[in-house]
């Protein structure tokens, strides 16, 4: 687009489920809305691969819902058939079969993704778009792009990863309370490696065809066949904890794939074959130090809302209620007039 200038009422940048999310609250109240993702694909974290002729979850894997707000939306997503209920708990590699009596884990058909492209089929949403740096103008907000190209909005919704937000205002420092930069600065995150492996042959997973072991090296381990979400091939997603993630982050990714398959070996059956593996490094995976409040609404006068995982709650559901209480404040603003 060069220099090219588009102009909307809210820009959001980040295509995650928090800024979708927001993007479709506030156009189904009319509002123009513009998203803008640096990602081939939207969705972020709920990201789907494919390999060896299957795909994979590589991001998020499954979601919970433990409040009545997310119920609704899962409950709706579930009656058009894009969300089914996976399981209601895992083992932890020691016991034979998974607990019955948890919270109902859900699943997306055809993989996480296909949640992603549901919300931004109705949605103007620019892939590949690179945010470089926020300027504040009169009446608005200014975002360049790598490429040139400048957006620009009545209000912003930074719907990245935090430490990425916040590199895109260092043109504003001004502007940003000491207070709002304080409480941002102060979120961390934690990395997350994941590999996925192409398996031909027998493989010994609990039911319903994963663990999960929060507490150790390699926290989860899924068969995407079992899952459903792979007919065609068994591929398996494996996800390090935090500490192995930071140990291995710089390696090549040959080293941290024979890490992680080391790890999931035990599985395996004595004729299984793995065919082919991938690595994905999740910068921001999980939230550390998260916000207390479901967004944070800049104190400057022209709207500046953040949002995401990280504030009041990780995970889907966190993000997805962020994005809604985002929405929320913005309109709030933008119908005071923006004061």
């Amino acid at each position: 687009m060069g220099s090219d200038q588009v102009t909307t009422d809210v820009l959001i940048v980040g295509a995650g489920l928090a800024g979708l999310m927001a993007a479709n609250e506030l156009a189904s109240r009319g509002v123009r809305v513009l998203v803008l993702d640096k990602g081939k694909n939207a969705g972020g974290r709920m990201a789907t691969r494919r390999i060896g002729g299957g795909r994979a979850d590589h991001g998020a894997q499954f979601f919970t819902a433990r409040t009545p707000e997310f119920q609704a939306w899962v409950d709706r997503w579930r009656e058009t058939g894009l969300v089914f209920q996976w399981a209601t708990g895992w083992s932890d590699g020691s016991l034979h079969r998974a607990p019955t009596d948890g919270h109902p884990r859900y699943a997306v058909h055809h993989g996480m993704a296909a949640l992603a492209r549901h919300l931004a089929a109705d949605l103007d949403v620019r892939l590949e778009v690179e945010a470089r740096r926020v300027v504040h103008q009169d009446g608005g907000w200014g975002v360049t792009a790598a490429d040139g190209s400048v957006f620009t909005g009545r209000a912003l919704l930074l719907a990245t990863p935090v430490p990425q937000a916040l590199s895109l205002l260092t043109e504003v420092n001004g502007t940003l309370s000491l207070d709002d930069r304080a409480a941002l600065s102060s979120i961390t995150y934690a990395p997350c490696l994941t590999g996925l492996f192409w398996v031909e042959g027998s493989l010994y997973l609990p039911a319903p065809g994963a663990i999960q072991r929060p507490d150790m090296p390699i926290t989860w381990i899924a068969d995407n066949q079992r899952k459903g979400i792979s007919p065609e091939a068994c591929i398996l997603t494996v996800q390090a904890g935090p500490e192995v993630s930071r140990r291995l982050w710089d390696v090549p990714d040959d080293q941290a794939l024979l890490h992680l398959e080391q790890v999931f070996a035990f599985f395996l059956g004595p004729e299984a074959v793995i065919r082919d593996a991938q690595l994905k490094r999740w910068r921001y995976a999980m939230p550390e130090k998260v916000y207390p409040e479901r967004c944070l609404m800049a104190d400057c006068a022209t709207p500046l809302v953040f949002a995401g995982d990280a504030f009041g709650g990780p995970r889907v559901e966190g993000a997805v209620l962020s994005g809604l209480a985002a929405a929320s404040a913005l309109l709030d603003r933008l119908s005071s007039g923006g004061d």
